[in-house]
């Protein structure tokens, strides 16, 4: 699954993926309006709200990008109807020929993490007939319960030709509670690489493996150890933009062929009419905005490589 990754990041020298992850009040009144008026106020009229919002996005967008990145949450908020968003979305994506970055942060035990990874890059036998239920081309990975809970997916990955980015070093403020910690005189986020490149190399597709890691781009320093410590693993980026990350930040979690990382950047793209450098949009062209955030975001991180 990382060579298919690589070559759509390749084809379309953009080394990032755009984060579908809507929340109502980012989405304008002129959308949330025409929802509403076919689904009333309901879960079902949000849920509509957010679909035709990221078709908009998505149609503005799918030329020049090789992956997404929806946060089921965002969708989970409005129960069933906004699961179906989820797939909703998932799948026009990949009808746009976009790679899917299914961002569930699943994780449990062993029997448990396989029908996760079964439900989101897997398939499940229903009698004689074999279904993909979300059918994503990757998912992250919470690795807090070790191996047992990791290597499910994998195997997954495996059978299928699917990836995962497990969580290593995350982008918000409080990350380091637990995962700064030094145990054995290791801060805890690189002993959780180590078995990241453990993991990984049960899943190689070529020069990287189908196991990849979650790096934030709000500790630059940090992402350049991790760097050397996982040469072989891809890097799925968040924290770039609205949550203070830069190009220079984050051009550590590059290697030297100038690949190893996918950038991840949600409102800063998605909401992007809202902000100072994109308003004169305006809302009724919020897809124009986002497509443009997403040029601007491009040249910013290759001026870098």
């Amino acid at each position: 699954m990382v060579s298919r990754l690589i070559e759509k990041i390749q084809k379309t020298k953009a080394p990032i993926c755009v984060g579908l992850d809507p929340m109502l009040s980012y989405i304008p009144e002129h959308v949330t309006k025409k929802a509403y008026d076919e689904f009333g106020e309901t879960l079902e009229g949000a849920a509509q709200a957010i679909w035709l919002f990221n078709k908009e996005i998505i149609d503005a967008t799918a030329d020049l990008i090789p992956s997404v990145k929806p946060q089921i949450a965002m969708y989970e908020q409005f129960g069933i109807e906004g699961l179906k968003a989820y797939d909703k979305t998932v799948k026009y994506c990949q009808q746009k020929g976009l790679i899917v970055i299914g961002d569930v942060k699943r994780g449990d035990i062993g029997s448990t993490s396989t029908a996760y990874a079964t439900g989101h890059i897997g398939k499940v036998q229903v009698g004689s007939n074999v279904f993909a239920g979300f059918d994503t081309e990757y998912i992250t990975v919470n690795p807090y319960l070790g191996t047992d809970g990791v290597k499910p997916f994998v195997d997954v990955c495996n059978e299928y030709d699917r990836g995962i980015f497990v969580l290593v070093k995350t982008s918000n403020p409080s990350s380091g509670e637990f995962q700064d910690r030094l145990i054995d005189g290791k801060p805890l986020y690189e002993l959780v690489a180590e078995k990241v490149v453990e993991w990984g190399e049960a899943s190689m597709d070529g020069a990287y493996s189908n196991v990849g890691a979650v790096v934030g781009a709000t500790y630059p320093e940090m992402s350049r150890v991790l760097r050397k410590l996982m040469p072989k693993t891809y890097f799925l980026v968040p924290g770039y933009g609205a949550q203070g990350g830069t190009a220079e930040d984050l051009k550590y979690c590059f290697n030297e062929d100038g690949l190893g990382a996918v950038v991840n950047s949600s409102r800063g793209i998605i909401a992007a009419y809202k902000k100072e450098p994109y308003v004169k949009f305006g809302a009724e062209h919020f897809g124009e905005a986002s497509r443009q955030a997403v040029i601007d975001m491009i040249t910013d991180i290759n001026s870098v490589l």
